[in-house]
C-alpha cells in the first residue's frame, strides 16, 4: 500500500461514508477530562454510533453503564455498551441489559469478553452464565429489540485453531440476531479483504466494519497488537523506528499512514469505519476530514 495507490481522486462518492467511534471508561478524574474533551471534538461529526468498553472480567461494569448514561443525557450522539459474558450470571447479565434499555441505550456490543486474570488466561465460562458472545447476542434479543454488534478477527482471535473456527463462531453470532461485525484492529489491508472475502463465501452478508486503531503511540499500538494477535508489518516498524524521542514527528508519521490506509479501504469499496480512539480524538478528527466528513451545524 502506497500513496500512489490511493488514485488521483480518492475522496470521490465520500458522501456515503459513515463512522463510528470508541472509548473506554475513565479510572481518574483526568481521565475523565479527557475523555469528555474527546466526545465533545468528535460529537459534531456526527458518528452511526459510539461505544463504551467494558474491562476484563467486567471489571468496568458500573464506570461503562455510568459512561454511557452520561452520553445519553448530555449528548446527541447514539451510544453502543459493551457487554461481555464474563464473571456474572445470565440473571445478572440480564439485570444490566434492562438496565441499559432503560437509560435509553438502544445497541449493545455483544463479547464473549477476556478472564479475570487478562488476556492470555483461560477462558472458563461462568457457572450459570453465557458460555460465549452467540448465546449473549440471543440473550440480548430476547429481553428487547436492540441493535446487536459483535467482533469479527481478519487474523484470528488468539484463542481461536483458525480464522474457519472464528467464521463459524460469527455465523453463529448472525443467527443469534447480530446485525454488524466489528473487527480487531489490523495494520494490513490484505488481511481485512481476505477475511471479508471468506465470510461473504460462508454466505455471511451483514456488514463487516474495519476495526482501525490510529497509531498514536507506536510502543504502545505493537504491544497491544501482540496481545490482540495482530501482525505489525516491518515497513510500518520502520517508519516509527528512531523516533521514541520526537513526538511531533511520531504524529505525522502516524496520520500519514492512517491516511493511506482508510484511503485504500475506501479504494476497495469501503464505506464504514470504526476508530479505536483511546479517548483521544486529534488524529481522528483529522482522518475524518481527510475522509470528507465535516462537523454537523449545532441543532
Amino acid at each position: 500500500m502506497s500513496v500512489a495507490s490511493l488514485g488521483a481522486d480518492p475522496l470521490l462518492g465520500t458522501a456515503e461514508i459513515s463512522v463510528s467511534f470508541e472509548f473506554f471508561p475513565p479510572k481518574t478524574e483526568k481521565m475523565e477530562e479527557t475523555l469528555w474533551a474527546a466526545i465533545r471534538r468528535l460529537e459534531p461529526l456526527a458518528p452511526r454510533f459510539v461505544s463504551v468498553t467494558y474491562g476484563a472480567g467486567g471489571s468496568t461494569r458500573e464506570r461503562t453503564h455510568a459512561t454511557v448514561a452520561r452520553i445519553v443525557k448530555e449528548t446527541s450522539l447514539k451510544p453502543a455498551a459493551h457487554l461481555t459474558c464474563v464473571a456474572a450470571t445470565r440473571a445478572e447479565i440480564d439485570d444490566i441489559i434492562r438496565a441499559y434499555y432503560e437509560a435509553g441505550v438502544r445497541h449493545i456490543v455483544a463479547l464473549r469478553g477476556d478472564p479475570p486474570e487478562g488476556v492470555g488466561a483461560s477462558y472458563c465460562p461462568h457457572p450459570g452464565g453465557y458460555a460465549n458472545a452467540a448465546e449473549l447476542t440471543a440473550g440480548i434479543k430476547r429481553i428487547a429489540d436492540f441493535e446487536v454488534s459483535v467482533s469479527a478477527y481478519p487474523e484470528r482471535h488468539p484463542e481461536s485453531p483458525s480464522v474457519e473456527a472464528d467464521i463459524d463462531m460469527l455465523a453463529a453470532k448472525v443467527d443469534a440476531g447480530a446485525s454488524r461485525a466489528i473487527t480487531q484492529f489490523f495494520f494490513d489491508n490484505a488481511h481485512f479483504y481476505r477475511y471479508v472475502d471468506k465470510v461473504r463465501a460462508r454466505g455471511i452478508d451483514i456488514p463487516i466494519v474495519p476495526g482501525i486503531l490510529p497509531v498514536v503511540n507506536f510502543r504502545q499500538a505493537a504491544a497491544f497488537a501482540t496481545r490482540c494477535g495482530t501482525s505489525v508489518p516491518a515497513w510500518l516498524a520502520d517508519r516509527f523506528e528512531g523516533l521514541e524521542d520526537d513526538a511531533e514527528t511520531r504524529k505525522l508519521i502516524a496520520a500519514a499512514f492512517a491516511a493511506e490506509q482508510v484511503f485504500d479501504l475506501v479504494n476497495h469499496g469501503v464505506k464504514d469505519f470504526h476508530f479505536y480512539t483511546m479517548n483521544r480524538a486529534d488524529l481522528v478528527y483529522a482522518i475524518c476530514r481527510l475522509l470528507g466528513i465535516k462537523p454537523k451545524p449545532a441543532a
